[in-house]
């Protein structure tokens, strides 16, 4: 049903932009780079749709989702996981706030990580042709996640988790203020931000789009020409999970929209791009960093994370084959 109604709404999406199309091509630019803006651009009004639901739900359902998330205790990592695949750009700064105040493990941490979707998800939403692999990222996502997070936590036995009883805490936490990737606050929402944000957001991600299609286009043209993206990825292909989970790592939400992009393309394997998502927390590393009492403890952190990314994009990679 989802599928139909992309599907419909990709229809209106061409014909509206049929004229746009048209001026584009009658321009005499290079073909790659034509079709690079007019791919671009036919992804606007579905991105904004997808960031406008998004953000209602963040607001409207945000708060009751943190407060389940301090409050619980066995079940965290199968709970963080299940809250952090929505897409959202928030909730591992917020993970990473409660762990740092010891409201969490460090296996909820990671699980949160590994399961946060950031703009993957958006973008294959925007590409209704490409959307089959959704359910794919999601379910590996999530199954990575509580696994690796119940699997953590038994390992290490970490047991610096504080239950959440005193409002004292609650309130504390409430009152801390939450930066998200626009620099708007997660914390504190305004009403005017419920179509300024989603519509900010969708500027800055359709301009990311447009650079790494534009880059995209002209190495694939450039590989139809001298067969030399060909090359360079027979060399290195079975290095592509180990070299995505780095890159991963990066906290900015280009990351994800490359890989995305590179996996639409065709460019890179699914578990390459898998290994890619895992390892990408978003903001969250960060807060982390800026914690500066215990740096030991956060290049653990991302080692696991990596470790972890690592291992299950070259498993996919293996069975995809």
């Amino acid at each position: 049903m989802l599928i139909d109604i992309l599907n419909k709404i990709n229809a209106i999406n061409e014909n509206m932009f049929s004229g746009f199309d048209r001026i584009i091509e009658n321009f005499g630019m290079p073909d790659w780079l034509a079709d690079a803006i007019i791919d671009s651009f036919h992804i606007l009004p579905l991105l904004f749709i997808v960031f406008l639901i998004i953000e209602l739900i963040e607001y409207f359902y945000a708060d009751n989702i943190n407060s389940f998330m301090k409050k619980s205790e066995k079940t965290a990592p199968l709970i963080g996981s299940l809250a952090a695949v929505i897409p959202q750009c928030g909730f591992s700064v917020i993970a990473s706030t409660l762990y740092i105040r010891k409201f969490i493990t460090k296996g909820t941490l990671i699980a949160i990580y590994l399961a946060t979707s950031d703009e993957a998800i958006p973008i294959l939403l925007a590409q209704p042709a490409k959307t089959y692999y959704i359910l794919p990222i999601i379910g590996l996502k999530i199954l990575i996640a509580v696994f690796a997070g119940y699997l953590i936590d038994f390992w290490l036995k970490d047991n610096k988790y504080i239950p959440v009883t005193e409002e004292k805490d609650i309130e504390e936490f409430e009152n801390t203020e939450h930066e998200g990737c626009c620099h708007h606050s997660i914390s504190k929402r305004r009403k005017r931000e419920l179509i300024y944000h989603p519509l900010k957001h969708t500027v800055n991600i359709f301009l990311f789009i447009l650079v790494i299609t534009i880059v995209l286009n002209f190495f694939i043209f450039v590989y139809v020409e001298h067969s030399i993206l060909h090359v360079l990825l027979g060399k290195i292909k079975f290095l592509e999970p180990v070299i995505t989970a780095f890159i991963g790592l990066i906290p900015n939400c280009a990351v994800s929209i490359a890989l995305t992009m590179l996996l639409i393309k065709g460019s890179i394997s699914f578990g390459a791009v898998m290994a890619g998502l895992l390892s990408n927390a978003g903001l969250g590393i960060l807060i982390l960093f800026r914690h500066k009492e215990n740096i030991k403890d956060t290049i653990k952190i991302i080692l696991i994370l990596l470790l972890i990314s690592i291992l299950s994009g070259i498993f996919i990679q293996i069975l995809s084959l």
